[in-house]
């Protein structure tokens, strides 16, 4: 028999998860300036996919590969969000960058990689609810329309703080500053610090 979790808790979780998702498409939404709804969309169709199925497969790791997992998944997201940034700062100090042509963050393995690097903390989620023996799907649901929100939100934050020309200019840099400070803080999460 499991423990039921009350849907309260459950929002509490889904929103923490749904942060790091929030700075990111914020750092889009100043990149991009206007958001059309396929860029809307895809970016939080991601968000939320990725943020959803992450605790399910977790879950269904459960106990049997936990230890293995938990040693580098930290690392996995600080890499795979230092890449990106690092992507984010060429972009930036490019003369094309300056001109207005940019690649577009809702698009491709850029989007894949932001979507899978926010979303390793929901793994661990479903890892732990699995060791408590907590039914997954309607968690799994609610982490991931939160997420998808909390997107939606942010790129369209962030739209608003783009009108500010200046911002626009460095979104490139807010953008890659963002992404390393959230790897840091994963980073610090799990101890690396201490």
């Amino acid at each position: 028999m499991g423990l039921d979790l009350n849907l309260l808790n459950i929002a509490a979780i889904a929103v923490a998860l749904a942060m790091d998702a929030f700075a990111v498409a914020l750092a889009a939404g100043i990149k991009l300036g206007r958001i059309d709804f396929r860029q809307n969309f895809r970016l939080a169709w991601h968000f939320g996919f990725f943020q959803a199925a992450m605790p399910v497969a977790g879950w269904a790791a459960g106990l049997t590969v936990r230890n293995h997992i938990e040693r580098f998944d930290h690392w996995v997201a600080f890499a795979l969000l230092a890449f990106v940034a690092q992507g984010m700062l060429r972009e930036g100090f490019k003369p094309s960058a300056k001109q207005g042509t940019f690649r577009d963050p809702t698009r491709g393995l850029t989007m894949v990689m932001l979507a899978l690097a926010t979303s390793l903390d929901a793994l661990a989620v479903g890892l732990s609810l699995s060791m408590i023996q907590v039914a997954i799907w309607t968690p799994a649901l609610i982490i991931g329309i939160v997420a998808a929100g909390f997107t939606t939100v942010g790129l369209h934050l962030g739209k608003r703080f783009a009108k500010a020309n200046k911002l626009r200019c460095y979104a490139d840099t807010i953008g890659a500053v963002v992404l390393i400070a959230i790897g840091f803080n994963i980073l610090y999460e799990h101890g690396v610090f201490g």
